[in-house]
């Protein structure tokens, strides 16, 4: 789920001169594109991945910022790894009032900053969730749904707590569609979706994007009536949406923000966004 990283540097006060220096590389590498380490092979390493570097890499990102007036919607962002420790408050200073944060990737990766992430915004007074990075050509979905939930993933009907996010999109590592056909994609985000429900009683939200769910689920429409929507496009207007969804919950709009890389929206207000996190 990143775009923009955004490490924290401590900068020696020898002079003014270094300082100035330290500052303007900095903002170039705020400004730059995602990083992720890449070996030999030319894939980035397992458990590297965040929400988006998959639309990134084939839709791109016009840099471009949702139109103007809309005030009915609540801005919010996703971290991971890539973003080191937060500095949450200046995001709420901003008017940044949600967030998710990538908890886990497949059945082994943990985010090692996730703490940090998701109690820092919690912290802030922000409402919070957690994501996980689907690998569907491992291990199975209701595998991965249980990883996700014991290594923090779960939901609690405190108001402040956002249900579940599976980030389905294409594969950073190799084959689009993680070697799957559409209908063995779609049993397999099924076996996700039912095993997050049953083990916390929400229905996950599921942030894609419509190329992607085309190209590889066929434009499955069956998880439009019970599954809120997080659609993934970097552009001014959303665009159409997967089959089965006539609205969508969540929008990532951009990979390009000013301070932390990925931005989104909620289609509500803030009032609206705590009632949809109590469920």
């Amino acid at each position: 789920m990143d775009g923009v990283r955004n490490p924290i540097a401590r900068f020696p006060g020898r002079s003014r001169l270094c300082l100035t220096g330290a500052l303007t590389g900095l903002l170039m590498f705020l400004s730059s594109p995602p990083a992720v380490p890449v070996p030999a092979g030319g894939a980035p390493e397992r458990g590297t991945a965040y929400m988006g570097i998959g639309v990134l890499a084939h839709d791109g990102d016009s840099g471009t910022l949702p139109p103007v007036g809309r005030a009915s919607q609540t801005e919010g962002v996703d971290v991971s790894s890539h973003q080191l420790d937060v500095d949450w408050q200046t995001l709420w200073n901003s008017g940044t009032r949600w967030a998710y944060t990538k908890a886990t990737e497949g059945t082994s990766y943990t985010n090692p900053y996730f703490t940090q992430q998701y109690d820092g915004s919690y912290g802030s007074g922000m409402v919070r969730g957690a994501y996980h990075f689907a690998t569907p050509d491992g291990a199975g979905g209701a595998a991965q749904a249980d990883w996700f939930v014991d290594h923090g993933g779960g939901w609690s009907d405190d108001g402040k707590t956002l249900p579940g996010a599976l980030d389905i999109e294409w594969n950073p590592y190799g084959d689009a569609c993680y070697g799957k056909s559409q209908s063995g994609m779609v049993g397999w985000i099924r076996d996700f979706l039912n095993r997050y429900k049953s083990r916390t009683g929400r229905q996950a939200v599921i942030y894609t994007a419509t190329n992607w769910w085309t190209q590889c689920t066929g434009d499955y429409a069956g998880f439009g009536a019970t599954n809120p929507l997080w659609i993934a496009r970097y552009a001014s207007t959303v665009g159409p949406l997967p089959a089965g969804w006539t609205s969508y919950t969540m929008w990532q709009y951009t990979s390009s923000g000013p301070t932390v890389g990925d931005h989104d929206r909620f289609d509500g207000s803030q009032d609206e966004l705590r009632r949809f996190a109590t469920g």
